[in-house]
């Protein structure tokens, strides 16, 4: 990058170290707490190791983006700052659709290129793993298989990974709540698709009547937008056991916090279903944990890769969801990174409660690339930097930071070049990386998917027995008189009354009755659903 496009004329210069500007900017980075290192400050071209940006621990559960152009560097810094969490014993969860953060089990490799710049921040580096578990989406890929089940996903999660519209949703929403209050778990996508088939028949619309009813043509949408879902492999996902998502809070026996690593290679080519998958991890954290306020370092911190996708489309009622989630989940501890290609990927009410900047070097090569250049500069605070000339200039590994100091202050705009990870940066061999699976204590509770039964098969058992009720009375009624020449006695009259429905026939069986008492009391009450419809119960 060029001299005049990084910095104004740079005044009086101190004694020793860097020019008077330079050292105004570094002494916002002079933080007294715990601290993780992110590089050194750039001013005029020149990089001055004496002159470190950092970031405080305590401030990280105020969230944060990361952001810039393809081959910028920003796998690398979502590395270089997951290692120092872990270090610090804060768990750390990765979203990995590149494939290409693996690595950071293993320690890194001592080259010319990494001890070039380990030389130009004052970085001691010493190669380095960290403890990490490899996950996948319903095992897609080498990992252990994160699934949920289709009740805890919830209508409005699942309404977006279908591509529904708001009345679709809605109507999805109802299907979800007949469920609930009946006890009938949606365990996987049959489930979904045998309760809807049902209260959309004839006998089964009486269900739904009272509450507003589902329309034969939205139940169509939705049956279809299943199908396809599962012809592109969408059913792998949902299923039991589900994912427990305590699991992310770990630490190993060091102290260390671990990793956890979702590998997304085998799914990137369905970036809403994997995005809206990140999205249910983030909100079931949210609804499960306790509230601890601030503290001096957060519990978990999450990064949500290619966060463009999670708001791509989104309906209105899912984009005040996420902003909701992410302005409280902060006083339960976790913070969360979004990492993509610019800011204005990040709708403005969530961009606001992004305390934390790392934005790597955009391209301005069309009129759109200049507009969103120009939006980007516009979010960041005054600076002694020409930001327009700057992130075009920045070189692989490198950014302008801002972040919230130790008062909650944000920090002046520091361009910095980073710090070297001390992992290995690039993906484990697929040997290591299968044993490293095969050999974690998750393992055994997830490898072996289980079909137990649920509201299928518990729906199929109640029609069944309603039917063979009804042929048993049938038959009853067309049995011979009884001895040869002998009238039958004539019946005594009754009041006419209607045949019951299918569904009074199922609700009445002693199967559904069982299932009410067991299962509805029990597990019905315990169904309850956050900001985005998600569900937890007792696992």
């Amino acid at each position: 990058m060029s001299d005049s496009d990084t910095a104004p004329p740079d005044g009086p210069r101190g004694p020793a170290g860097p020019p008077a500007p330079a050292r105004a900017i570094a002494a916002g980075y002079d933080f007294t707490g715990p601290a993780l290192d992110l590089g050194a400050l750039l001013w005029d071209g020149r990089c001055h190791a004496d002159a470190p940006v950092r970031v405080p621990l305590s401030v990280l559960n105020r969230h944060g983006l990361v952001a810039g152009a393809t081959g910028t560097g920003k796998t690398k810094t979502l590395q270089l700052i997951a290692e120092q969490l872990s270090a610090r014993g804060v768990p750390v969860f990765l979203a990995d659709v590149k494939g290409d953060l693996s690595g950071i089990a293993r320690p890194g490799r001592d080259d010319d290129r990494v001890r070039g710049r380990a030389a130009e921040v004052g970085q001691d580096w010493a190669a380095a793993g960290f403890p990490a578990e490899f996950l996948a989406l319903g095992g897609l890929g080498q990992g252990i298989p994160v699934r949920a089940t289709v009740t805890s996903f919830g209508p409005v999660l699942l309404a977006k990974a279908l591509r529904l519209n708001p009345t679709q949703e809605e109507s999805l929403g109802l299907v979800f709540h007949y469920a609930d209050t009946k006890g009938l778990e949606l365990i996987d996508l049959k489930d979904l698709r045998a309760v809807v088939a049902f209260l959309t028949s004839d006998e089964g619309k009486a269900e739904l009547r009272g509450i507003g009813g589902l329309s034969a043509a939205t139940a169509g949408v939705v049956l279809r937008a299943l199908t396809v879902f599962e012809a592109q492999g969408g059913a792998d996902f949902f299923g039991e056991p589900e994912f427990d998502t305590a699991g992310l809070l770990r630490t190993a026996q060091d102290g260390r916090g671990i990793v956890s690593v979702l590998e997304l290679t085998a799914v990137q080519d369905r970036p809403r279903l994997f995005s809206t998958f990140l999205m249910w991890l983030l909100a079931d954290l949210f609804h499960d944990l306790p509230e601890i306020g601030d503290t001096d370092r957060p519990r978990l911190v999450f990064f949500f890769d290619e966060a463009h996708l999670l708001f791509h489309d989104a309906s209105e009622a899912f984009l005040e969801a996420i902003t909701r989630t992410v302005r409280l989940i902060r006083s339960k501890g976790v913070g969360v990174f979004f990492v993509t290609q610019t800011p204005k990927d990040v709708p403005g009410d969530v961009l606001a409660q992004l305390g934390n900047r790392v934005q790597h070097a955009l391209r301005a090569y069309t009129p759109d690339d200049d507009k969103a250049l120009t939006a980007t500069v516009r979010t960041f605070p005054r600076s002694a930097y020409d930001l327009a000339g700057l992130l075009t200039g920045l070189g692989t590994g490198e950014a302008v930071v801002t972040v919230l100091g130790e008062s909650g202050a944000p920090t002046p705009v520091a361009a910095v070049r980073l710090r070297a990870p001390e992992s290995l940066m690039g993906p484990l061999d697929p040997a290591a990386l299968d044993r490293a699976v095969r050999d974690s204590p998750l393992h055994e509770r997830y490898a072996q998917a289980v079909d137990r039964e649920s509201a299928y098969e518990r729906l199929t058992a109640a029609r069944t027995e309603a039917e063979a009720e009804a042929d048993a009375d049938a038959g009853a009624q067309a049995r011979p008189a009884d001895g040869p020449g002998r009238e039958a006695p004539e019946p005594r009259k009754a009041a006419p009354r209607e045949e019951p429905s299918l569904v009074e026939q199922v609700v009445g069986s002693g199967v559904f009755k069982s299932l009410a008492r067991s299962v509805g009391t029990q597990l019905g009450r315990e169904i309850t659903r956050s900001l985005f419809g998600t569900a937890r119960r007792r696992r």
